[in-house]
């Protein structure tokens, strides 16, 4: 209610209490003519009696006590989530069940959000819609395919050098592989493959790549030989690489944005330390909206699960 509708509804239950009070109309004729109850009448005139006019205002309308309300913890817990991390009401259900074991319903994270003022994301932070609807697919098993990609680091301040990010990710699963090289070249890639097949828990079949300088002739025969197929996918399409390109946006938001670089980014193998960090919370115990709140080695572990049962 407007404040001006607010004086209004106040000035007609002044005019009411007033005319009340001059003879010769009774209490039972007021009411009769503006077509109220006396059991209103007399609660109105016993709050004008109490406060004056500000107990003709109305009163909210909420209930004295809310045994079953959502805790004022649980509330601060949602706000800061979605102020640091710009979490959407699915994610943020996931992190309060995961790590605080708190359950709540989305629609429930969703209408704190909306008491708050904070439903709507910045504007350099809304869903885009693209011009065609994009059908979400994964392989049926780990190691099926891999996408890999290098995301390009800010210049260190004062040197002009530059770090690069080469990232690893299993279409199934959504496990990752991190590693921060000083050069963007096929020595480099091949070193990194020659990592990700050593650290992956299980056997890698297709590796998929752009058209880089870096995957190149070197980097797709040193596959070969080791019995790994090496996809390219098509000239300017990079939403066929949309998981590792997805997950770079998630190193952007949730790592980079936070990190303090001071005295590392000048070190590459303390900045290395850090990402290996970041890489094991992402794969051991960020929970994944994609995986329906699963992290990616729970999913593993599902898959490994299922199959097993097929075979027995």
């Amino acid at each position: 209610m407007t404040k001006s509708e607010q004086n209004r509804v106040l000035a007609w239950r002044l005019r009411v209490i007033r005319e009340a009070s001059d003879a010769p109309r009774n209490v039972a004729q007021t009411c009769r003519h503006f077509g109220l109850s006396r059991q209103t009448f007399y609660k109105w005139q016993a709050r004008y009696k109490a406060h004056g006019d500000a107990g003709l205002c109305d009163r909210a309308r909420v209930p004295l006590r809310s045994p079953r309300a959502t805790p004022r913890e649980v509330i601060s817990k949602i706000i800061y989530l979605r102020q640091r991390y710009h979490f959407g009401p699915g994610r943020i259900k996931d992190y309060l069940q995961r790590f605080h074991q708190v359950k709540i319903a989305c629609s429930s994270v969703h209408r704190i959000l909306l008491r708050h003022g904070m439903n709507r994301l910045p504007a350099n932070l809304k869903h885009r819609a693209a011009g065609r609807a994009w059908k979400r697919y994964e392989k049926a098993q780990p190691g099926h395919r891999l996408q890999l990609d290098v995301k390009f680091l800010e210049r260190i301040p004062g040197t002009g050098k530059r770090l690069y990010q080469f990232t690893a990710i299993d279409d199934c699963t959504r496990i990752r592989v991190l590693k921060i090289y000083d050069a963007c070249n096929q020595t480099s890639a091949i070193r990194f493959v020659d990592e990700v097949i050593r650290r992956l828990p299980f056997r890698v079949l297709v590796i998929q790549t752009h058209n880089g300088a870096e995957f190149q002739s070197r980097f797709h025969w040193h596959l070969e030989t080791q019995d790994i197929r090496h996809v390219y996918i098509r000239p300017r399409t990079p939403h066929l690489n949309g998981k590792v390109e997805r997950s770079h946006r998630v190193d952007e938001q949730e790592f980079y944005q936070l990190l303090d670089k001071d005295g590392i980014t000048d070190n590459i193998h303390l900045f290395n330390d850090k990402l290996r960090e970041w890489e094991d919370y992402y794969n051991y115990h960020r929970p994944h909206g994609a995986l329906d709140g699963q992290t990616p080695y729970e999913r593993l572990l599902a898959k490994t699960t299922a199959s097993l049962s097929a075979e027995s």
